[in-house]
C-alpha cells in the first residue's frame, strides 16, 4: 500500500500555522531543516517547560488529507499546513498505523511513527469549534485524537509534493498509537 505527499510545510518561528513549500530536507535524529521544532530534544514550548532534556518524538508532524474533507463536511475551511502539520498525506490511514511504523517518503527518507499529535486548544484560533471537531468516540468510549501523528526521521533525504509513501508496517503485535 503506498500514499501520496499532498502537501509540504515548515516554519523556524513557534507559529501554529506552517508555511507551504514544495520540498524539505529531513535530517536524520533531528527532523525537518529550517523548522522551529527540529532537534534531539524536545522543541514544542509546553514540553521544553516541563524537561527539555526529553527525546524529540515530534520532529515531523503528519496528517492526512482526507481529514480536511471531513472537517470541510463539518463547515470548517482548513488548508494545509494550517493546523502545524509538516507533511500532508493521501492515501494512508495515518491514525490505524501501529507504533513504530515506518514511513519512507520519496527515495530516501525514512521516518518512524512514535505516536499521536494530542490537539490543542490554539486549534480553536483557526475556526471556534474546530477542536472538538477533531475529536470522536470509539465504539468503546474511548476518546480518537483526528490531529495527527508524530515520527522521528530515520534516514534524512529530500521530500518534495507529489513523493510517493511506502509503509513497512512494524512488526506484530500491532501497538496503537499513543499521545507523544
Amino acid at each position: 500500500m503506498a500514499g501520496l505527499v499532498v502537501s509540504l510545510a515548515r516554519d523556524g518561528a513557534h507559529n501554529f500555522s506552517k508555511l507551504g513549500v514544495q520540498q524539505i530536507s529531513l535530517l536524520a535524529g533531528l527532523g525537518v531543516e529550517g523548522d522551529a521544532h527540529a532537534g534531539e530534544t524536545v522543541r514544542h514550548r509546553s514540553r521544553v517547560a516541563k524537561d527539555p532534556t526529553q527525546p524529540n518524538l515530534r520532529q515531523v508532524h503528519l496528517i492526512h488529507a482526507e481529514l480536511f474533507d471531513e472537517l470541510a463536511g463539518k463547515g470548517f475551511v482548513v488548508s494545509p499546513g494550517q493546523l502545524g502539520e509538516n507533511v500532508t498525506t493521501a492515501g494512508i490511514d495515518l491514525l490505524g498505523l501501529s507504533a513504530g511504523t515506518r514511513l519512507r517518503l520519496g527515495d530516501a527518507a525514512l521516518i518512524e511513527i512514535t505516536g499521536l499529535r494530542n490537539p490543542c486548544n490554539q486549534i480553536n484560533g483557526i475556526a471556534p469549534g474546530l477542536m472538538e471537531a477533531m475529536l470522536d468516540r470509539a465504539a468503546d468510549g474511548s476518546l480518537i485524537r483526528k490531529s495527527g501523528v508524530m515520527a522521528v526521521v530515520l534516514t534524512g533525504g529530500e521530500v518534495a509534493v507529489g513523493a510517493t509513501i511506502t509503509i513497512e508496517h512494524a512488526p506484530e503485535p500491532h501497538l496503537p498509537l499513543q499521545v507523544v
